[in-house]
């Protein structure tokens, strides 16, 4: 990698930075909660999404202590729609660490930071350069497509020594305005040099000096290892409905959308006449069954392929026949305390709307 220095770098960056920074509701507030709630929100997250989540999240948890304490039913409520829920759990794991350890206050200092649940070196670099003037490099994905544009780098993201070296390289030159220079490198990278599409460079302060813009190949950087082909999953959702009441029940502790709720399942595309023949072989010979459509979610490593079929029981005997971990709640109960993943989105909002009642 090429040297980057502080006149062709970090003085034109803080200048453009200071002119265009975006207001955002956590930004300039000198809360290291509100750093680390909005960081973690904005890992899978933009911005404009993560706002009304953050704003809601802080304000029925605006502090450590309230963090530690809430119940985890509500948590997940609280943070259903922005996925990779276990990083919620982490902000808990660590709240009560930060409470039996550090007096409910999150450690002005690197190390200590990188040894909490949930938090990596973007994460301890965020929030102590942002929230509290120390100079630690928060290196995320924007400031790596960055770097390797302005340096016309083909190494490998993914690989660890490189994102090793660009955090070295960012904090040889970082100024003392750490948090601004941090901040600054993340939001080029979200509004200027964007991922897809053409780079805006004409608006770039790093026009004049960035490597790849001089040669022209801006967009055949940055260059990773191609991820694997995600797995194609197939399901059959049967939601079930007796006098007004939903069945729903609670997925595995471990393993992808841990201890959430779900909508019954079988693990196959079954046709209307499959839906009445297993429900026949379930001893639920009754039911009124429509289709509710089909949907599709991508998670990182699968993808959800589903049909969804509403089961309206007659008898309520019938829910005896069910397997003992479904349970039955109102609508207003699925829609303010259970948390439900975002793959089920289609089917919830018709049944919130209540499109299949007859």
């Amino acid at each position: 990698m090429s040297i980057v220095d502080t006149e062709h770098f970090s003085i034109p960056l803080l200048d453009w930075y200071d002119r265009n920074k975006r207001e955002m509701v956590w930004r300039d507030r000198m809360n290291p909660y509100y750093t680390w709630i909005s960081e973690i929100m904005l890992q899978q997250t933009r911005i404009e999404a993560a706002t009304g989540y953050f704003i809601r999240f802080t304000e029925e948890l605006p502090d450590i202590q309230s963090l530690a304490q809430v119940p985890e039913e509500r948590l997940m409520k609280l943070w259903e729609g922005l996925g990779y829920y276990n990083r919620a759990r982490n902000l808990k794991r660590t709240a009560q660490i930060l409470v039996e350890q550090y007096d409910g206050r999150l450690p002005a200092d690197y190390e200590a930071l990188m040894t909490l649940p949930g938090i990596g070196p973007y994460t301890a670099g965020a929030i102590a350069s942002i929230s509290y003037g120390i100079k630690a490099p928060a290196v995320d994905g924007n400031v790596l497509r960055v770097m390797m544009r302005y340096l016309q780098c083909g190494d490998d993201i993914s690989k660890m020594p490189v994102r090793r070296r660009v955090e070295q390289m960012l904090l040889d030159v970082m100024p003392e305005r750490p948090g601004d220079f941090n901040q600054a490198v993340m939001e080029l990278g979200e509004v200027v040099c964007i991922p897809n599409g053409a780079p805006l460079c004409e608006k770039c302060p790093l026009m004049d000096s960035c490597q790849a813009r001089a040669a022209g190949c801006q967009e055949e950087y940055p260059k990773k290892t191609e991820k694997k082909p995600r797995r194609m999953e197939n399901k059959t959702l049967l939601i079930y409905e007796l006098d007004g009441y939903i069945g729903i029940q609670r997925r595995p502790q471990s393993g992808l959308l841990a201890g959430l709720y779900e909508f019954p399942a079988v693990p196959e595309k079954l046709t209307l006449k499959g839906v009445r023949e297993l429900l026949e072989k379930q001893g639920i010979l009754n039911a009124r069954v429509s289709s509710m459509g089909t949907a599709k979610h991508i998670f990182s490593h699968v993808e959800w392929h589903m049909k969804g079929f509403y089961v309206k029981l007659e008898r309520a005997f019938e829910r005896q026949k069910l397997p003992p971990s479904v349970i039955f709640v109102s609508r207003d109960e699925l829609s303010q305390s259970y948390a439900l993943p975002t793959a089920f989105r289609f089917y919830l909002k018709q049944i919130i709307e209540g499109k299949n009642e007859k």
